[in-house]
């Protein structure tokens, strides 16, 4: 299908022709803007060229993004898509194209190894998605614990959550997603996407986020440290009203107060500040310094 999928007009015949209407409980509203779409494929590209990369994409809906991202000219844009009533409408919209495969299937739970094995060998790998809300963090964490080799995931969520993967320590936005994610990646807001860009139109505004993947994970030689760092910052912000001297005794309680006293004064971190004023250096820090690590 050659019609441009980020036209109103063409979007809603489609869905006409085949009687389907987005739904709500698969988060699905239809991007219509071309500026964003133009920026999505610019972030996904970087600095390489389309024809060295390849993209696994999730939750490619309609096909809006999946066919701009063919073609852009990407090696071969791999995707997953959950909802198998649209597989007449991808058969449509996607079907002129010779570098796209289209899988059926929970991207939360598939088994990705044979999905990326059709990536052309020596093709750099990049990630793309517009998550719904409601599987956001778990589905971005499981892309990102999978440890794929991506170069870079650029990923459309709503305006808040990018506020808080992109935020700073002490700022109100900071959490324990916003340490996890920056532990794997540098992430930066790309561009705001007004509600009005969708349809239908949701309740509030989205934004592009890129992540660029780090070479090497800080603690990827020590399991059991990497382990160990994100139970740390769970429990930091588990209790955010807690000082962090609480909140880590409430969860290694058998280090009792004085060890996580001594703990705390081994990384030379105030028992009296909060978890969400720690960044990820004193986190990564802090693990390294815990008693069985030394």
């Amino acid at each position: 299908m050659k019609d441009r999928l980020y036209q109103p007009t063409v979007l809603r015949a489609l869905m006409d022709r085949h009687t389907i209407r987005a739904k709500k409980g698969f988060g699905q509203n239809f991007l219509i803007d071309r500026h964003a779409l133009e920026e999505i494929i610019d972030a996904v590209c970087g600095d390489d060229d389309a024809a060295q990369c390849s993209v696994l994409e999730v939750g490619p809906g309609l096909g809006t993004l999946t066919q701009a991202l063919c073609e852009e000219g990407f090696a071969k844009v791999l995707t997953i898509e959950k909802d198998t009533s649209l597989v007449p409408i991808l058969q449509e919209t996607l079907g002129d194209y010779d570098n796209v495969d289209v899988h059926f299937g929970d991207a939360l739970s598939m088994d990705l190894e044979p999905i990326l094995a059709k990536a052309p060998a020596g093709s750099n790998l990049c990630f793309a998605a517009n998550l719904p809300y409601y599987i956001t963090t778990p589905l971005l964490m499981r892309f990102l614990e999978a440890h794929v080799p991506f170069r870079r995931m650029v990923i459309m969520v709503q305006k808040e959550v990018a506020q808080r993967l992109t935020a700073h320590a002490g700022t109100k936005e900071y959490g324990a997603i916003t340490v996890a994610v920056q532990y794997y990646a540098t992430p930066r807001i790309v561009t705001i996407v007004p509600a009005g860009s969708f349809m239908p139109k949701p309740n509030v505004d989205s934004a592009v986020v890129a992540l660029a993947m780090k070479e090497q994970r800080p603690l990827a030689e020590n399991p059991q440290a990497e382990i160990l760092f994100f139970r740390v910052v769970k429990a930091a912000f588990a209790m955010r009203r807690k000082t962090l001297h609480n909140a880590l005794r409430a969860e290694f309680s058998h280090l009792g107060k004085e060890g996580v006293q001594a703990w705390l004064g081994s990384a030379m971190i105030d028992p009296q500040r909060r978890g969400e004023t720690l960044t990820l250096e004193e986190f990564l820090y802090l693990t390294n310094k815990f008693p069985i690590m030394e």
